[in-house]
């Protein structure tokens, strides 16, 4: 059993605002745990879980708290429909230094809102060795459930950043900055590139004006089906999969 207390403060960082003045946020799941101890170890603050995961795990979780909890302990504290076996508390990074472009194609999201989306997102940008993601401050939070679960376990090694893009990607002189765009270049016509600015739009409204200007290059998958669109995370992982 665990007080009520404890309940009642691990669901303060459900939301946003706690989440980010406590400097928490939590992680749920065997497989995102794995992924946790295997990436950042030192940032998993407590575990609660089941106690037959408690028990078979305990070993690999050196020097950190672990809470036996109740089936319906574990619905309290879980945001998932369908608690899974364990639910920990991790520490967010400090996010410190300049974000270096020189060299590697980091990726910046214009206002991508749904949280699956970024979370896939994060994921296809581990799979391509993206070393950095840089977010406008009103992508969806990086450490909010449906995030941190589509990451899976990507964003313990991926950073992301949040700040205000257009003064952001203006600052970054002499750097290559592409777009996806619908009146672009052909995606087939783009080398590939050793190192610049990826910038993916916002999911109905694509990338604002103010970033859209900075754009050195401007791309476009050409579709040759009826589809009005594609997904955020889609058109990513296209355009990493050529420009890389």
């Amino acid at each position: 059993m665990i007080p009520k207390s404890e309940i009642k403060y691990i669901q303060t960082l459900f939301q946003k605002k706690f989440r980010d003045a406590e400097g928490l946020y939590l992680a749920e799941g065997p497989k995102i745990l794995d992924e946790a101890r295997g990436a950042v170890p030192a940032a998993i603050q407590k575990i609660f879980g089941l106690d037959t995961w408690i028990n078979q795990n305990r070993s690999f979780y050196p020097g950190v708290e672990m809470n036996v909890v109740a089936e319906f302990e574990l619905e309290k504290i879980s945001q998932l429909k369908t608690p899974n076996q364990v639910v920990a508390v991790m520490a967010q990074p400090v996010v410190t230094g300049a974000i270096d472009t020189r060299g590697a194609l980091v990726l910046v999201l214009d206002g991508i809102q749904d949280p699956g989306n970024l979370g896939t997102i994060v994921r296809i940008a581990d799979w391509f060795g993206v070393p950095q993601v840089v977010c406008s401050r009103d992508c969806a939070d990086i450490y909010s459930a449906k995030v941190v679960q589509a990451t899976m376990g990507s964003l313990f090694r991926v950073p992301v950043h949040y700040t205000e893009l257009s003064a952001w990607v203006g600052a970054q002189k002499g750097t290559p900055v592409y777009g996806a765009v619908l009146n672009g270049t052909p995606l087939k016509q783009v080398q590939n590139v050793a190192g610049g600015i990826l910038v993916i739009g916002n999911e109905s409204k694509g990338i604002r004006p103010k970033v859209e200007a900075l754009l050195t290059e401007k791309i476009t998958i050409e579709k040759t089906g009826g589809a009005e669109s594609l997904n955020a995370a889609v058109a990513t992982g296209i355009l990493l999969a050529h420009l890389k």
